[in-house]
């Protein structure tokens, strides 16, 4: 996975019921846009991100 800054980045629910994550990736940590991502997300926290498989990167060119 590859995503750059200001990108966004979607987590999916893992089960029956949850709701998706929404946030923008504000900074990349590891080489060449490889994870860990730090992220705001819509409800205005920040945390760090090491994306699985439940989780999607929309780039600017999306």
């Amino acid at each position: 996975m590859h995503a750059g800054v200001g990108d966004r980045i979607q987590v999916h629910g893992r089960t029956v019921g949850s709701a998706e994550q929404h946030g923008e990736i504000l900074e990349v940590r590891g080489p060449d846009g490889a994870p860990p991502y730090l992220v705001r997300f819509a409800d205005g926290h920040e945390g760090l991100v090491y994306p699985g498989p439940d989780c999607e990167v929309l780039t600017h060119a999306d």
